[in-house]
């Protein structure tokens, strides 16, 4: 009897240990996820459960990117997301600075080192802006009641203050450091991935709690949402394997005197969706971040800045058209963006000039990049509609249920996508550190 090739998974010291080394630290920071913030008020905590206002709604949606711990106020509530801002500006302003665009082009492994380094720089910042805006949010759920007890930045809570949003900060870091020993010596360059994984995961028993909470309709929904999940990931993993191939021909070439090498054909896969769940979580970042800074003017004394920062909030906040379309909208242009960037990156025109393979009927180095740069645009098109409409499901299956959107899914459509392009990558890196150490045999066939 032929024994199955993921016992070769434990049989190998060095796989076994990167897996066990990745478990590791994934329990080190979930237990990590269950330190509140010194000094926060239980009470707005439990007033958050039956909230209705737009500051209530955004806590919500913060609450399900940073796995569960805003709600309860953790002193990583705010996970990976600083960071992931960070990147998504830098990256923004790629194209548009050309000092950096000629950076990353000239050496781009010295642009990478770059990007990382300014990456972290820019976090910092952004944590202090992200808890300053996540801890007015929770302000304005009990007017006139602080989820800090000694919050304010004057007289004697100053200290105090300073002290717990450099706790919330040191918790983002935390996180990122968790995740980069993860991508070093756990499963590689999943590290930040793994850590919004089990964020995901996680939520997913509270989730099935609070569905089975509803007496009338509780089972009613559940099934729904498993069928849901199940055509969903089923979905997801068949428009994410979906790839157009490019017939590539390599010329013979002559060696020495006498002797020809025979050419030959080949193709270039080019995938319907080459970016994943990023254009995601880019576009969930960033379409929070105008209603978390209006938070810091809700309260102004001024009425068209108070006026305009409840606006951002209601508008920005979860349950409205503007934000679903909003949402749909930027899903599908980040992953125009994002593809774009990597495709430009990868530069196949140069790669293939100097291997010597060409695209019947075009000429090599410019014209086959922007050759393949117009197939990568065309089935791409079907790929960002895809993600649009994934990252819209939960208010399209909420509207049809009757339903919040939060409340009608085990795990939220993004969460899924995530969850699956993880799995996808963890299972093929797996499949190369098997080959690499001689076993043959594929873990799904």
């Amino acid at each position: 009897m032929k024994r199955s090739p993921w016992r070769y998974i434990w049989k190998s010291n060095d796989i076994r240990n990167k897996l066990l080394i990745t478990l590791g630290i994934l329990v080190i920071y979930r237990l990590i996820a269950n330190i509140p913030v010194p000094g926060f008020n239980s009470a707005v905590i439990e007033a958050l459960r039956t909230s209705t206002t737009a500051a209530g709604d955004l806590i919500g949606i913060l609450n399900v990117l940073s796995g569960g711990t805003l709600s309860s106020f953790s002193i990583l509530a705010m996970g990976v997301y600083p960071y992931i801002t960070a990147s998504i500006i830098l990256q923004l302003l790629g194209p548009i600075i050309p000092a950096i665009e000629r950076k990353m082009k000239e050496d781009p492994r010295e642009g990478r080192k770059w990007m990382e380094k300014w990456t972290m720089y820019l976090t910092i910042p952004m944590a202090l802006l992200s808890a300053i805006g996540q801890i007015s949010l929770f302000n304005q759920i009990m007017p006139g009641v602080t989820v800090l007890k000694n919050y304010g930045f004057s007289g004697s809570n100053l200290l105090p203050t300073i002290a717990n949003i450099a706790t919330m900060v040191a918790g983002t870091l935390i996180a990122i450091w968790l995740g980069q020993i993860i991508s070093e010596y756990g499963i590689q360059q999943q590290g930040l991935s793994l850590i919004i994984f089990s964020g995901i995961v996680s939520q997913v028993p509270s989730n099935l709690v609070r569905i089975l909470a509803d007496q009338t309709s509780g089972w009613y929904i559940l099934i729904v949402s498993i069928l849901v999940l199940l055509v969903t990931v089923y979905t997801i993993v068949y428009i994410q394997q979906g790839t157009r191939y490019v017939k590539l021909m390599i010329p013979g070439q002559r060696i020495g005197y006498r002797g020809v090498k025979s050419g030959g054909s080949t193709s270039l896969p080019l995938r319907v969706n080459a970016v994943g769940m990023i254009p995601l979580i880019f576009a969930q970042s960033i379409i929070t971040f105008p209603a978390l800074i209006a938070s810091f003017f809700v309260n102004s004394g001024t009425e068209w800045v108070r006026n305009s920062s409840l606006w951002f909030q209601r508008n920005f906040s979860g349950n409205s058209p503007l934000y679903i379309f909003m949402y749909f909208v930027l899903v599908v242009a980040f992953t125009y963006f994002y593809t774009s960037v990597t495709f430009m990156n990868n530069d196949y025109g140069t790669s293939l000039k100097k291997q010597g393979a060409v695209v019947p009927g075009r000429a090599a180095g410019v014209d086959t990049q922007n050759y393949l740069a117009k197939i990568q645009n065309r089935i791409t098109f079907p790929g960002a509609i895809f993600l649009g409409l994934i990252a819209i499901l939960p208010y399209i299956l909420g509207a049809l249920l009757g339903t919040s959107a939060h409340s009608t899914m085990l795990m939220s459509s993004s969460g899924m996508l995530i969850v699956v392009g993880v799995v996808r990558d963890i299972i093929d890196y797996l499949q190369s550190e098997l080959s690499q150490h001689g076993y043959e045999e594929r873990l799904i066939r």
